[in-house]
């Protein structure tokens, strides 16, 4: 690695030692970045690096709402607010028992580079609390939601910073949020949160936009790499949530023939083709288990996870899809997928792919789809529902649809320049942080020392 690139990583792991997910998340991207800082020597003296590994702002405040027993609990609540540089701080919150410092320093670094590839003047933020809605009733939902967002509307604002939904934030929390925030402010500021319910100035497609912008990338990848195409290919895709369940839409209606999708307990395999519409009966109305496919398909296959690797990356397939959670893919997993014929990994979810899995995946041929571009139609989705709401104007589902698909194909041909200017074939991830990198490093110097 170049002396300064490996500097500048040396000094975050001593600074952040505690922080593994954050570490991994600047590593990942800094081995690629080689050719690039080898032709800007000059950023060293600015010490550009320095300043883009390192958040502007993190804020961190504590949580506490009544449950329906009547005790008060108290949960501890961030954001990171890591780069303005090309646009007001955007980027999700997750509710989710695992959500740290380093989770959400990891979320906000991939989220910067994500945005930057979206071509729209968005920055990069990410926020959340270790609280878990799972098994809590809407109203306990709703006063930790308020209690939350006490806090955090001091520290956000539609040309500030403008939170959107993650993991366990759907849009029964992004209502919750909202309402509390406009009774504080007194104002109706639409653009302050992405991911609105469509009544009160949410957007259409925001739902579907990260599933189907990832089979749109995907659907670009294959048609660069031999003029292929999903039609007829066997996809696996972990999860069910909304990345998950839209993703499977798409590549249904590209004439994929997806067999097998998972949650937290264990997945679901049906050869015959997942019947997505008892997926979305489950998951999104009733919010149960997928081993409930088996009620309706008993012919299907139930897998129970009982260790760290997910029993869905032993299912042979031609494409696999992880759109649960960070490194869900390790390097076993990405063993057994090579060993049963994979050609290609989308990653739908924030990092799913551990740094060995991928680089296993990159030596054996495996075209890798990263998620700083694969799933960057749900930010720009959300940018899309922003300039809605400042325009106080509503696109029609097929008007949004095509500008994803539209900014999908350019991230596409974003990370295939890169990739092809720096001599390193079809390596989109490499191709996807050097297209970032370029576009912020130049913001930053533009810029001066800021």
């Amino acid at each position: 690695m170049n002396n300064y690139l490996e500097k500048v990583l040396t000094d975050v792991k001593n600074k952040n030692s505690h922080e593994i997910e954050y570490i991994q998340a600047v590593d990942e991207v800094l081995s690629t970045l080689e050719p690039v800082i080898n032709k800007h020597p000059e950023y060293e003296k600015i010490a550009l690096l320095e300043r883009m590994v390192e958040p502007e702002r993190i804020i961190s405040f504590r949580v506490p709402y009544i449950n329906d027993e009547g005790q008060t609990i108290v949960h501890r609540g961030y954001r990171v607010q890591y780069s303005s540089l090309i646009g007001p701080y955007k980027g999700g919150l997750r509710f989710h028992p695992s959500v740290n410092q380093s989770i959400m320093k990891f979320l906000g670094f991939e989220q910067i580079f994500k945005n930057a590839l979206t071509g729209l003047p968005i920055g990069g933020g990410k926020g959340g609390s270790d609280f878990d809605p799972k098994g809590k009733s809407d109203g306990e939902i709703m006063r930790f939601c308020q209690s939350f967002m006490t806090e955090l509307q001091r520290h956000i604002g539609q040309d500030v910073d403008v939170p959107a939904g993650d993991i366990g934030v759907g849009e029964r929390e992004i209502g919750y949020l909202f309402g509390q925030f406009k009774r504080i402010r007194d104002a109706y500021e639409g653009g302050v949160l992405t991911g609105k319910g469509l009544s009160y100035g949410g957007s259409l497609a925001r739902k579907e936009a990260t599933g189907f912008g990832l089979i749109y990338f995907m659907r670009e990848m294959l048609i660069a790499n031999g003029n292929q195409s999903l039609k007829g290919k066997t996809v696996t895709i972990s999860g069910a949530g909304n990345v998950a369940i839209y993703a499977c839409q798409k590549a249904q209606e590209y004439g994929a023939n997806v067999v097998a999708m998972s949650d937290s307990k264990g997945c679901i395999y049906d050869p015959n083709g997942i019947d997505l519409d008892l997926i979305k009966q489950i998951k999104e109305v009733e919010r149960g288990r997928i081993f409930e496919y088996k009620n309706k398909h008993p012919e299907a296959q139930y897998f129970e996870c009982t260790g760290e690797d997910s029993p869905i990356w032993n299912i042979k397939t031609d494409i696999a899809l992880p759109c649960a959670t960070q490194n869900e893919v390790n390097l076993n997993s990405a063993k057994k997928l090579v060993e049963n014929g994979v050609i290609a990994v989308g990653e739908g979810a924030n990092m799913p792919c551990t740094k060995e899995a991928t680089e296993y995946f990159l030596e054996h041929n495996v075209l890798v789809a990263p998620a700083k571009a694969a799933n960057a139609g749900g930010v720009a989705t959300s940018a899309i529902e922003m300039s809605q709401n400042s325009m106080r104007y509503y696109f029609t589902f097929e008007e949004v649809d095509k500008k994803l698909n539209d900014i999908m194909v350019n991230i596409f041909k974003s990370c295939q320049d890169a990739a092809e200017h720096y001599n390193l074939g079809n390596n989109y991830v490499a191709g996807a942080n050097i297209a970032a990198f370029r576009k912020l490093a130049k913001a930053m110097k533009a810029q001066g020392i800021v």
